[in-house]
């Protein structure tokens, strides 16, 4: 898959959750990853939790890939050395934290290091990529690949390209994605929020009133989605629950479309997620999950995401 000129090679900016998550995909695909930061000692942090999560995941029979942990972990090395680590990849994979400024350094240092073939693909879930990119030589190299946390365990990636975007790089992302077992989608262009989070919003700030209008409690109005909404949803999208609650999407519209125009007509305004309110939800999730089993809680997270995506590809091999 990688261009002319440039090796089977990732280097991943970032050494925090997402990026250990980007450097054992990639592995267990056989790309050699250069896992990249600017302090030794979160880099042996950082390939410490790796090791012992290949390990755990190989234990547990939920290993990616074909070869051993030992085989995968072999394949990542850590640097602080930037130069070395872009050096003829074929992705950069930026993974730093959630922070415009700091993110267009990061990328003007990168812009200068790397080969013109590269991809430039940043994880971030906030910035469009022309905020990104406007500053770079390489600007039409530039994609976000926005991963569903955590990537290791959820496989759609959302490839969103600036408007200088050239359309091969577009391609070649989509097909490395799919390559080391993630499920790509692919936006026309950029739109604030990307979908993932537009939909997840959509969801919270209607969540957020519920709550705080007093209809219903935090822990069933998380049911609806754990015990209702959320268990089709796993296997279905939005559109083709609609598609298969009627005779097919236009006679649900037919017998539907009054009530959801009144229904979402009494939806309030965006919330801004400030106040008393904040105090009172958060005291009710900790009643349920104490902020020191956090941890653990993620950790049971992960072991069911794990355990579904196994139950998903076992049901998508009967899909007629």
């Amino acid at each position: 898959m990688a261009s002319q000129g440039l090796e089977r090679k990732i280097s991943i900016v970032g050494s925090g959750l997402i990026g250990r998550s980007w450097a054992m995909i990639f592995a267990s695909a056989g790309y050699s990853v250069s896992l990249y930061d600017i302090d030794q000692k979160q880099i042996e942090t950082a390939l410490a939790d790796i090791e012992q999560q290949l390990k755990t995941l190989e234990k547990g029979g939920l290993l990616r890939g074909t070869t051993s942990s030992d085989q995968q972990f072999a394949l990542i090395k850590g640097t602080i050395n930037l130069q070395e680590s872009v050096k003829n990849a074929t992705i950069v994979q930026e993974c730093v934290p959630e922070n415009l400024e700091l993110k267009r350094k990061v990328w003007k240092q990168v812009d200068e290091l790397v080969s013109p073939n590269t991809i430039l693909s940043s994880s971030t879930s906030t910035f469009m990529p022309s905020k990104l990119s406007d500053h770079l030589k390489n600007k039409a190299n530039m994609i976000i690949s926005h991963p569903v946390n955590p990537p290791y365990y959820v496989p759609v990636i959302e490839i969103v390209p600036a408007p200088w975007t050239d359309p091969e790089i577009a391609r070649r992302t989509r097909d490395i994605w799919t390559e080391v077992g993630q499920t790509p989608v692919s936006l026309t262009k950029e739109v604030p929020g990307f979908i993932i989070n537009r939909l997840q919003y959509a969801l919270l700030n209607e969540s957020w009133h519920l709550v705080t209008e007093g209809v219903l409690d935090v822990k069933d109005l998380d049911k609806i989605m754990s015990e209702g909404l959320g268990m089709r949803y796993a296997f279905l999208g939005t559109l083709e629950t609609t598609h298969l609650n009627a005779q097919g999407f236009e006679d649900y519209c037919r017998a539907y479309s009054k009530t959801i125009h009144e229904v979402s007509s009494d939806f309030k305004p965006t919330p801004k997620f400030e106040g008393p309110h904040v105090k009172e939800i958060a005291r009710q999730l900790e009643a349920e999950v104490p902020l020191d089993r956090l941890q653990e809680r993620r950790n049971w997270r992960d072991a069911c995401l794990t355990k579904l995506s196994q139950l998903k590809k076992e049901m998508n091999k009967l899909k007629k």
